[in-house]
């Protein structure tokens, strides 16, 4: 589910640049698995433009959960 409050802003694609996740989550798909509320905000990543390939050329990976093909 998308969130309009900051750092979130309506963002589909929210990366989690905590070492060792570097993964991106699709709002659209999410899923309970996903835990996107408990991502420490400073670790919150979103990307310009609002897209996977952008999040894929900034190196994250996909969240197994929301998108699928994790790399992990």
């Amino acid at each position: 589910m998308r969130r309009t409050f900051a750092p979130f802003y309506g963002k589909r694609f929210i990366g989690n640049n905590n070492p060792g996740h570097m993964e991106v989550h699709d709002l659209d798909k999410e899923t309970q698995s996903c835990q996107i509320d408990i991502i420490e905000l400073h670790h919150i990543v979103i990307f310009s433009p609002d897209t996977l390939e952008e999040a894929k050329k900034n190196r994250f990976d996909n969240c197994v959960y929301c998108i699928g093909n994790s790399q992990k």
